[in-house]
C-alpha cells in the first residue's frame, strides 16, 4: 500500500532533547521503500510536520559535506550555530535541534536512488514528485502527526515544493520555498535558450557522490557511523545503469518541450499557503521562480521575502527562522501571531557595502515604481532621455568584452528595485548571437560595485540573456517589463540583417548613491568581474569571476563559427534600443 510503513526504524533513542528514529522505511506505490530520519518530541503528541525530501543524504552532515559554505556561514552570522549543539546540521534542511523544542517533527526523506533510500535516481522527475506527494500522506497518517504537513527547505528542497503543490496533497498545510526555482527551462539548465553549465557541475559533485550504492566509498554519519549513501556498496557500472544521466538529458533537450515543463511549476494549481523567500544575489538560478511564484500561482494566502548574502546562510540564522516560525506556527498550529496581517512583501533593499535595509511592502513589482527608459547611446557609450534621431551603430567582437554604456554621475540617491528589460536592435556577421547583458554599478573612482551573491561573492546588479535565434516572443504572456520566450523553435539570422531583440533582466535590488554611475554592458560572453580575488573567490568551488558556476562555456552549445562573430548594436533611427529600469521614488 503505497505510504505505509513496512517496519521498524533501524534503531530508535532519545538524544539532545529529541525522541530520534533512524531510517525509517516508506513504501511507495510502486514497491521501493524509501529512507527518512524523524525527529520529534520525547513525549506522547500529535504534533504538525516538517518535511523535506531530496537527494543529498539525510545522514551527511553540514561540516563534513560542505565544509567551506559552513565555516563562511558560522563566521559571517554566529547566531547559526548557537542554540544547537550542530550534530544534527544538514544542507539545506532545518536543524532538528531548534524546531522539536517548538513542538515540530522533522522528517527528512533521502529521495530515490539517494542516500540510503534504493531505487532509479531520476531527479526533478514526476516519478520523484510523485514520491513527495505519497511521503506527505505517510507522515501526516502518523500516530506522532497532528495530521497538518508543512514542506521547508532551500534550493532543491525548495524547486520540489512547487512541483508537489500541484498535485495538492490533501494534507500539505503550508510550505516555504528558500531560493528556489520554478521554470527548469529559462532558470535551470538554458538561460534565454543559452545551455547555463551549472547542471552538469553540480550532479556530479553534489548527486553522484551520495548514490544510493556508494555505500562504504562514500561518508559516514558521525552520529551512526553508518554510510550515508546506502549499506550496500555497488561498482561503478551498476551505479550508472541506476541513475539517469542527468546531463546528457538537459543537452538533448535544447528546447522548452514537454520534459522541462513537467519538471516545472504549473501554477494554477499552486493553492497551499506559502512564503516565498529569494536572493537579490541568486542570478542564474534561484530568485526568478521565487518572485514568479509570488505574481503568479493561484494561492490567495502567500507572502514573498528578499534577501541578500550567501545561498546556504540567511535560512539558518535568528532572522530567518523567526521569520519561519511566525509563518508555520500561523499555518501549522493555527496560532494567532498575526501573521494574516502581514504585508505581503518584505525586501531588504541592498546598498553599497553589504548593506540591507527591511522594508515590509504590498505587492511585487511595486505599484510606485517609476518605469524609466533608457535610450542607448552608443557614440556617446551611454544614455538619452529621448529616441536619437539618426542611426547610430557600434560593432564589437562577441566573444570579448563587448560594449559598456554609462550614465553620468547621478545627481542623487537612485533606486532600482524590480524587474528589467531590455530592447535592443542587433545584427550579426554569423547566422546566430548570445546576448549577455550586466546592469553595473561604478562608484566616483570607477571601481564596480560587486556583492556577495548565492554562490559568487563578486556578482553584478543584475544579469540576462538571450539566444538571437530564440527572439520570437509569446505576446500573451509578454510584459513591458518582462518579455517572455517559447523557446520552441530556433530562427537563424540573416547576417547582416538587423533584428530586434528583447531581453529578460532578472529582478534586482539597488539604492544607487549619488556621484555613483549606472552601467550596461552588451557582450557574448559570461561576465568577468576584474578586481582582486579573496580567498573564498579562488577556492570554493562554485566560485568563478562573477558569476558562481552559472557560466556558458560549452562548445557544444556554442561553436565559435557561429558565437564567435561580430555583433553589431544599433540605436535611433526608428531603431531604438533601450534599457527599460524600475526606479523607485
Amino acid at each position: 500500500m503505497a505510504g505505509t510503513t513496512v517496519g521498524t526504524p533501524q534503531h530508535s533513542d532519545v538524544r539532545d532533547g529529541m525522541q530520534v528514529d533512524w531510517d525509517v522505511p516508506i513504501e511507495t506505490a510502486d514497491g521501493i521503500v524509501l529512507r527518512a530520519d524523524v525527529f520529534r518530541p520525547p513525549i506522547a503528541g500529535r504534533f504538525p510536520v516538517l518535511l523535506s525530501y531530496g537527494p543529498y543524504a539525510k545522514g551527511l552532515s553540514f561540516q563534513e559535506g560542505y565544509p567551506a559554505q559552513w565555516q563562511k556561514m558560522v563566521s559571517d552570522y554566529p547566531d547559526v550555530a548557537a542554540g544547537s549543539t550542530n550534530r544534527y546540521q544538514n544542507w539545506e534542511v532545518v536543524d532538528p535541534e531548534k524546531w522539536v523544542p517548538d513542538g515540530y517533527v522533522c522528517v527528512r526523506v533521502d529521495s530515490r536512488g539517494a542516500g540510503r533510500s534504493p531505487g532509479f535516481l531520476d531527479l526533478f522527475s514526476p516519478r520523484e514528485t510523485r514520491d513527495l506527494y505519497e511521503c506527505i500522506e505517510w507522515a501526516a497518517a502518523q500516530p506522532w502527526s497532528s495530521g497538518k504537513v508543512g514542506l521547508i527547505g532551500i534550493s532543491y528542497y525548495g524547486i520540489n515544493q512547487w512541483l508537489v503543490a500541484a498535485l495538492q496533497p490533501p494534507h500539505l498545510a503550508a510550505m516555504i520555498p528558500w531560493e528556489s526555482s520554478a521554470d527548469f527551462y529559462r532558470e535551470s539548465t538554458y538561460h534565454g535558450g543559452i545551455l547555463s553549465d551549472f547542471m552538469a557541475r553540480w550532479y556530479p559533485v553534489q548527486v553522484k557522490t551520495v548514490q544510493h550504492g556508494v555505500g562504504e566509498r562514500g561518508a559516514r554519519s558521525p552520529i551512526t557511523g553508518e554510510p550515508v549513501a546506502g549499506p550496500e556498496t555497488l561498482t561503478d557500472a551498476v551505479l550508472e545503469a541506476n541513475r539517469a544521466n542527468l546531463p546528457a538529458d538537459i543537452r538533448s533537450h535544447r528546447l522548452d518541450d514537454a520534459w522541462h515543463q513537467e519538471r516545472s511549476a504549473v501554477w494554477p494549481k499552486v493553492q497551499v499557503p506559502f512564503l516565498s523567500a529569494a536572493n537579490w544575489g541568486g542570478q542564474g538560478l534561484h530568485p526568478r521562480g521565487n518572485f514568479d511564484a509570488f505574481t503568479d500561482a493561484a494561492a490567495e494566502q502567500k507572502w514573498l521575502e528578499v534577501h541578500g548574502g550567501a545561498h546556504w546562510a540567511l535560512f539558518y540564522t535568528d532572522y530567518g527562522i523567526a521569520l519561519q516560525k511566525r509563518f508555520l506556527n500561523h499555518f501549522l498550529k493555527g496560532v494567532d501571531n498575526g501573521w494574516d496581517q502581514e504585508p505581503r512583501v518584505l525586501l531588504n533593499i541592498r546598498h553599497p557595502g553589504e548593506r540591507f535595509v527591511p522594508r515590509p511592502e504590498h505587492e511585487w513589482p511595486l505599484a510606485r515604481t517609476r518605469w524609466t527608459t533608457y535610450y542607448l547611446d552608443p557614440a556617446a557609450q551611454g544614455f538619452s532621455a529621448r529616441p536619437l534621431p539618426n542611426l547610430e551603430s557600434v560593432t564589437y567582437e562577441a566573444l570579448g568584452d563587448g560594449i559598456t554604456l554609462s550614465t553620468p554621475p547621478l545627481e542623487a540617491p537612485t533606486e532600482i528595485t524590480g524587474p528589467i528589460a531590455a530592447r535592443l536592435f542587433i545584427s550579426s556577421s554569423t547566422t546566430d548571437a548570445d546576448l549577455f547583458l550586466v546592469v553595473r554599478v561604478f562608484d566616483p573612482d570607477g571601481a564596480e560595485v560587486v556583492f556577495q551573491g548565492a554562490l559568487d561573492p563578486n556578482t553584478p546588479i543584475a544579469q540576462g540573456w538571450l539566444r538571437a535565434s530564440h527572439r520570437r516572443l509569446d505576446p500573451e504572456k509578454t510584459l513591458p517589463y518582462k518579455p517572455y520566450h517559447p523557446h520552441g523553435r530556433p530562427e537563424p539570422l540573416t547576417p547582416g540583417e538587423v533584428y530586434q531583440l528583447d531581453v529578460e533582466v532578472w529582478p534586482t535590488c539597488i539604492v544607487v548613491p549619488a556621484g555613483y554611475r549606472l552601467a550596461l554592458t552588451v557582450r557574448g560572453r559570461d561576465y568577468e568581474y576584474a578586481g582582486e580575488l579573496d580567498e573564498f573567490a579562488r577556492t570554493f568551488v562554485y566560485a568563478s569571476r562573477g558569476v558562481g558556476p552559472f557560466t556558458h562555456a560549452s562548445a557544444e552549445d556554442r561553436p565559435a563559427e557561429v558565437f564567435g562573430g561580430r555583433v553589431t548594436l544599433h540605436a535611433g533611427g526608428g531603431r531604438d534600443s533601450y534599457l527599460l529600469l524600475p526606479v523607485i521614488p
